[in-house]
């Protein structure tokens, strides 16, 4: 008995610190990642860099900046976001509502996680076949495509967890009213969950607008703000990684500059979903 408690207490003790080294591994990845863009791209951060486009010779350590790659960034995930979410939405609710546990939710439940899985250069790789077998060049509409199929899955999962945790009581009392599956969907499940609805929604964006491998062949790159949806569409992802390959120190201090807006952007958004979030959760309450 007394060997067993020592077994049962060296164990937990073993794991408690297995779980405080992960914590502290993380943290410290955090910090480090943090520091490195922090020191090396906030001494180039200017106004100029982000209020200009690119000028002639930028790439050699001249004038100009990446306005561009950030107005570029933001439409591209914009629009795929708002594509994803115009899917996402009632296909989580469908899961959910009309097909529950049944077998048919399991497997569309694990193609989603397959699809959630696959590496974003296979979507780009796709996006760019499906392009050409249609006549279209690299343009912020082909961007657009491209990065909604990626976040699509994303989103819908994120959702559908968030619906699962809805009382189960609450829906059946809600149908026990008379209430139809539809109006239990649209009225008290959308209505409940919608925080958790929120918080996917821009979870999926943080996803699209880091991504750098969907975009490469299907939104293209370029020096100028786009003006129309079949125009190529730089963004922040490839500024960064064009900016890194030239050999000018100049140029690759700007690109952890670039790689600083990127992660604001995404802490922006992060922190943004857990306000709203709350904010949501507190409306859908009363």
């Amino acid at each position: 008995m007394k060997f067993r408690w020592h077994r049962r207490h060296w164990s937990e003790i073993i794991v408690k610190l297995l779980m405080y080294c992960s914590v502290g591994l993380v943290f410290a990845s955090l910090a480090v990642i943090l520091w490195t863009i922090v020191s090396k791209g906030l001494p180039a951060l200017t106004w100029e860099m982000v209020s200009q486009t690119p000028k002639g010779g930028f790439y050699l350590g001249k004038e100009g900046g990446i306005l561009n790659a950030i107005l570029g960034s933001l439409y591209l995930a914009g629009g795929a976001t708002l594509i994803a979410f115009v899917f996402s939405l009632p296909l989580a609710l469908f899961l959910e509502t009309y097909l529950g546990q049944s077998r048919w939710a399991n497997w569309v439940r694990l193609s989603l996680d397959v699809l959630w899985g696959i590496p974003s250069i296979v979507y780009g790789a796709f996006g760019f076949i499906l392009m050409l077998s249609l006549g279209m060049r690299a343009s912020l509409l082909g961007g657009i495509l491209t990065l909604a199929l990626l976040e699509l899955p994303i989103m819908v999962r994120a959702m559908d967890e968030v619906i699962r945790r809805m009382p189960y009581d609450l829906e059946q009392a809600a149908l026990a009213l008379g209430s139809t599956k539809w109006e239990v969907a649209s009225r008290v499940v959308l209505r409940q969950m919608l925080s958790g609805i929120v918080t996917a929604i821009l979870l999926a964006f943080g996803r699209g607008i880091g991504d750098a491998a969907s975009v490469l062949f299907t939104a293209g790159y370029t020096d100028s703000i786009p003006t129309s949806l079949m125009r190529p569409a730089a963004s922040l992802p490839l500024a960064v990684f064009f900016q890194l390959g030239t050999p000018f120190p100049q140029v690759q201090q700007r690109a952890y500059a670039a790689a600083l807006i990127l992660t604001v952007i995404v802490l922006v958004v992060s922190l943004g979903s857990r306000f709203l979030a709350a904010q949501v959760g507190k409306f859908s309450v009363k």
